[in-house]
């Protein structure tokens, strides 16, 4: 059974009859879990275990666990840093920040792996140009080389943990102010000034360290007219063609509001796809899915196929013999260095 396009999300600790269903269908290939879906360590994975065992291959499990205030596992997991209190080390101690980073990437892998999680939405690529809120610490740096250096340590400490990394949000959401999960962003600047700035450590990772990236819901009006996740623009001429991008595009939330200017759930999950996108997540609004599911008229691509399945994680390690290894326990006492003493979590997709 080849995996579809659609990657969903689930409204409790175990799947109801119905989810069991949804799940099965051809044009889901995915699932993203929230921290309404985790109790403990030992029920994620065996909700993680339910959902491998549906289909074969098995449906790609995904989460957003950045570290920070965006960390969907909690009580039982390591807590994890915001990557700019790491980042902020990077010009006065480049080696050291780097090797931290790549420490702070296989730790974040690794504890997900090792319950059942293929892979985590990061790292992420923004720049932190001090405006967004709701980028902000989750960016590395305000300089794209430092960002593309961190990110690329970040990514080789996901591989050592087996993990793909999928980067966000292309082309850059660190200059608006706006959050497109509350409203549509728009960003003034011309393409010229945002290559060799946001761009950049795309540019840099894309051909050999990222298995996917997400498109943010920004208009950059002097570019497109459409925000970048729904753009042939953006998705296929920029980031297909010119920078050769060959992994997988996956879109951000359709439920926010950033999505909303391109019409109901079914549109905007058509949008992307026609777009260019291999997989759109439809989270958030249970009925949403069904629309899209009973709705979207979609041919078989073997290409999204390949794609798609090299979202896989592969070697998880299990839990016990993880926090044996003094690998662990040294990677826990070297990110508890960098934790701020108080931090809010944010409900993001």
């Amino acid at each position: 059974m080849t995996l579809g396009p659609l990657m969903v999300d689930i409204v409790g600790l175990e799947l109801s009859d119905e989810e069991h269903d949804i799940l099965q269908h051809p044009l889901v290939g995915g699932i993203i879990l929230f921290s309404r879906n985790y109790e403990s360590p030992e029920q994620v994975a065996a909700l993680t275990a339910s959902i491998r065992a549906l289909r074969d291959p098995h449906l790609i499990i995904s989460v957003d666990h950045e570290g920070g205030r965006v960390q969907r596992f909690r009580t039982g997991f390591t807590r994890l840093p915001p990557v700019g209190e790491i980042g902020k080390h990077y010009k006065q101690h480049p080696k050291q920040t780097l090797k931290n980073t790549e420490i702070a990437g296989w730790l974040m892998a690794a504890e997900l792996r090792a319950i059942g999680v293929d892979f985590s939405f990061a790292p992420v690529l923004d720049l932190d140009y001090g405006v967004s809120e709701i980028i902000g610490d989750r960016s590395f740096h305000r300089d794209p080389e430092a960002v593309a250096s961190m990110a690329y340590a970040y990514i080789q400490g996901m591989k050592r943990a087996w993990m793909p990394a999928v980067g966000k949000h292309f082309p850059g959401h660190g200059a608006v102010e706006v959050d497109s999960h509350l409203g549509l962003p728009i960003d003034s600047r011309h393409f010229e000034d945002i290559l060799p700035a946001d761009i950049l450590p795309f540019k840099r990772l894309c051909q050999t360290e990222l298995a996917g990236i997400m498109p943010a819901h920004i208009i950059y009006e002097q570019c497109d007219s459409l925000p970048a996740g729904f753009s042939p623009y953006w998705i296929k001429e920029i980031l297909r063609d010119r920078l050769g991008f060959q992994g997988a595009i996956l879109s951000d939330d359709l439920s926010m509001e950033g999505a909303a200017v391109m019409g109901n759930s079914l549109a905007r999950a058509q949008a992307a796809l026609s777009a260019g996108c291999d997989m759109v997540l439809v989270c958030n609004k249970p009925e949403s899915v069904v629309q899209v599911i009973d709705g979207l008229k979609l041919v078989d691509d073997p290409v999204r196929h390949l794609r798609l399945i090299r979202l896989h994680g592969r070697h998880g390690s299990p839990r016990d013999q993880l926090f044996a290894s003094q690998q662990w326990k040294q990677a826990v006492q070297m990110v508890s260095r960098y934790l701020p003493d108080s931090e809010l979590e944010l409900d993001l997709a």
